[in-house]
Parts: C-alpha cells; structure tokens; sequence
C-alpha cells in the first residue's frame, strides 16, 4: 500500500471511529457531520470524498463493524483444529455471538439496521491474508467440507437472520431464556439448516 493510500486509509478509519464514538453516545440524530469531522481533525470536504452523506457513513460504519466482527472470528477459527464444516460454521456464531456479548453498544447498533443489504457490505469488507474478502472465505469453507450445497448464500442467509434475531434480547435482557440457555437450540437449528441445504 502507497503512503497516500495509508494516508486515505487513516482518514476514512477516523471518520468512522469518530462516528461510532457519537452515534452510540451521543445518537445518530443528535450527531451532525461537522460534529464528526471536528473530533476527527479532517475538513469537511474530506468527508465527502469517502460518504455521500449521515445515512452513508451509518450504514458504512455498520459495515465496517460488522466486517471486524467476521474477520476476528475467521481469524480464531483459523487457529482452531475444527475439521467438519457445521462445526466451523457453529464456532464462528458463538465467537460472533460472544463478541457481541461483550459489546453490547455495538450489539445495539448492528441489530437496528443489520439487514441482508448491509451484511452483503460487511462479508465484502476487504480481508488480510489469503481471501480478498470474508464471502470468500467463507464459500472456500463448504469447498474445503468436499460437500456441495444447494444455495449457499440462502443458507448463509438464515443463519444471519436467525442469529441476529434470537440473540439481541437473550443478550441484553435474558430473555425468554439468558444466552447460555439459548445457545444449544440455536446452534443445533443452525445444524438443522447446513443439513437441510446439503445436496
């Protein structure tokens, strides 16, 4: 990468830690672009270089958070000695599911907007290492697993769907049943769907 690039690169990241910063603290519609701009030290037009507007940087944001998300479970996995594809696909939920855990702010902020157009954004969020992005990486998964399936990206789909809405109040307020409770249901559902997706 070029110094300009890594240049361009630290800016955009400011922009958007420095709207990650008011959005959750001080709220999205509190949170104006000069507001953000200013803690970031960059002009105002510099933003416009990267976002069209407050709706832009919000669901790029999510995207990018989403993105970090994925690539630190993929990194995990990739140090873990996991050999069945249902069982890689069940450790990267509960290291995502557990991260979010731990977060509950971003939790919060994901959940309210995480639709199936900004997950597209955050499983093409560049990757370091061997895959340009988290999609490939995951679709090299069920090539690695020596099985085909009939629509992966309807699978991938609904185990998303069904994560991010089982999870959110079982997190934040342990209902119906707290996490640990959850979790043996949730993951044997997920096997349920890798299954039934199987040619």
């Amino acid at each position: 990468m070029s110094k300009v690039e890594e240049k361009k690169k630290r800016k955009k990241t400011a922009l958007l830690d420095t709207a990650y910063h008011h959005f959750t603290q001080n709220g999205y519609q509190k949170t104006s672009i000069s507001d953000i701009v200013s803690q970031a030290g960059v002009a105002k037009g510099t933003f416009y270089l990267y976002f069209k507007d407050k709706t832009d940087i919000r669901y790029k944001l999510i995207a990018h958070r989403a993105g970090l998300i994925f690539k630190k479970a993929y990194r995990d996995l990739e140090r873990a000695d996991i050999r069945l594809f249902e069982d890689k696909i069940v450790f990267l939920a509960d290291n995502i599911i557990d991260q979010l855990y731990r977060n509950p702010t971003l939790l919060k902020l994901i959940s309210k907007h995480l639709g199936w157009g900004i997950f597209k954004n955050a499983i093409n969020e560049p990757m370091d290492g061997d895959y340009e992005n988290i999609y490939e990486a995951y679709m090299n998964l069920m090539k690695e697993s020596g099985r085909e399936f009939e629509e992966p990206e309807t699978m991938i789909y609904l185990i998303v769907e069904l994560i991010s809405g089982s999870c959110y109040n079982a997190i934040l307020f342990g209902q119906p049943v707290t996490l640990e409770q959850l979790k043996p249901f949730l993951y044997k559902t997920i096997r349920s769907i890798i299954k039934n997706h199987q040619k």
